[in-house]
């Protein structure tokens, strides 16, 4: 039997690694790598250098596939992410089916936690329930870039006996309106913050969490949102790319 394992490897940081992914880390006969383009070669980088850091036998290896994009545009949303994860099935089961044997471990290293906003786990059920491919996996917590937020700019996520959401920056935008005190924001393209009405709404921001790159900002958003989409909008055309996450509090 085929064994997989979705890994997840923390928000950037190699000391983000918990002891039980190590673990699975030493366990992979092939890792399989899912490459989106010269500009985020990076994160390829340093999944490399967790496997060389943490794994003591190095029997492995990597196996690598252009990963699908979704279409941008004028397009239904939600359309849109169903194809792409249709597109990422069939490129899966292709790997599994191809590049894995009956008795070996294949490895998914997932950024922060396979269960937050990452669909590796739901296309895995996918192959599963198609029947295209026979296996069984694991899943194996880390570190997301929410934790890593909070941990650097040194405050809890959460206000006594308050709620905590977490939700997207797409939904924000659109101006989702929440009751929770403390708003968590991923996946933010468009500077949703600055659609908040309440200037004086805290919020503490960072990109790269957990990288060389890392970049914090906090205060007050009618004192910090431009500085905020100045420092964005230049570490994009910097890097190529960017991952950022912050929280909004109310006041």
């Amino acid at each position: 039997m085929k064994t997989l394992l979705v890994i997840g490897i923390g928000a950037g940081n190699p000391d983000y690694i918990t002891l039980q992914a190590v673990k699975a880390l030493n366990r992979v006969d092939v890792f399989f790598i899912m490459d989106k383009g010269q500009d985020k070669d990076k994160l390829i980088d340093l999944r490399r250098e967790l496997c060389e850091r943490h794994i003591n036998d190095p029997h492995y290896r990597f196996v690598e596939a252009r990963s699908p994009e979704r279409e941008r545009g004028e397009v239904d949303y939600k359309t849109s992410v169903d194809e792409l994860n249709l597109a990422k099935q069939r490129t899966f089961e292709r790997l599994i089916n191809e590049e894995l044997a009956d008795d070996q471990c294949g490895g998914f290293l997932v950024w922060g936690d396979p269960a937050l906003y990452d669909s590796t786990i739901r296309i895995l059920q996918a192959i599963l329930a198609s029947g295209t491919c026979t296996f069984e996996f694991e899943v194996i917590p880390g570190i997301t870039s929410v934790q890593a937020l909070a941990a650097q700019h040194k405050v809890p996520l959460n206000q006594i006996g308050r709620s905590v959401e977490i939700t997207t920056g797409r939904r924000l935008a659109a101006g989702q309106v929440s009751d929770a005190d403390s708003l968590v924001v991923m996946l933010d393209a468009q500077d949703a913050y600055q659609h908040v009405a309440d200037q004086q709404t805290q919020i503490y921001w960072g990109a790269y969490l957990g990288t060389p790159d890392e970049i914090l900002i906090s205060g007050k958003l009618g004192e910090v949102a431009q500085q905020i989409e100045r420092v964005r909008k230049a570490a994009r055309q910097a890097n190529g790319w960017i991952m950022d996450t912050y929280l909004l509090r109310k006041p």
